[in-house]
């Protein structure tokens, strides 16, 4: 057998444990999450909503009360334009793939280049991205977080099993 047919299988799946996309060596803490379960259930499609400029915990406390208002539940969610799993999981939200996966989700979008710093002030840093969080009460970050992606066909997958076991912590 030679050496490639035996190292090609374990050099992918080493690469496939890889995140994709790295922003930067500081760790983040986790605490208690207040984003309990909807008020009542949402048949509502998982959506992207951009965040505003503004003080993060305020917009985060402002957008989670909509969201439960609704029956949905919020996600705040931290990506860039050139990470290639925030563009596949982004395509797959537009085309509707994962409605009913995650029926009622907003993700409060923010971009990791435009507003780090207003993200790292609230708790919300990653050395990964795309990250995915769910607020405290306080809409700062002290609540389960779930971060890094993979290139290639398996993001998705990937992705949304981060996301399910995320919102399973929060439940």
């Amino acid at each position: 057998m030679s050496l490639a047919r035996v190292l090609g299988p374990v050099l992918v799946a080493v690469l496939l444990a890889v995140p994709a996309c790295k922003t930067s060596p500081e760790s983040s803490s986790e605490g208690a999450s207040a984003s309990a379960g909807p008020s009542k259930p949402s048949n509502a499609p998982i959506r992207f909503l951009p965040a505003p400029q503004g003080d993060v915990p305020a917009i985060v406390q402002a957008e989670m009360a909509r969201s439960r208002a609704a029956g949905g539940r919020l996600v705040v969610y931290e990506g860039a334009t050139w990470c290639e799993p925030c563009k596949h999981f982004h395509e797959a939200v537009a085309k509707g793939e994962l409605d009913a996966t995650f029926p009622g989700v907003t993700l409060l979008e923010f971009d990791l280049d435009r507003d780090r710093d207003r993200l790292v002030a609230a708790g919300y840093d990653s050395q990964y991205i795309p990250l995915f969080a769910l607020p405290s009460a306080s809409g700062r970050a002290a609540g389960p977080k779930a971060s890094g992606g993979i290139k290639g066909d398996g993001v998705i997958p990937y992705l949304t099993k981060k996301l399910q076991d995320l919102l399973a912590q929060g439940s």
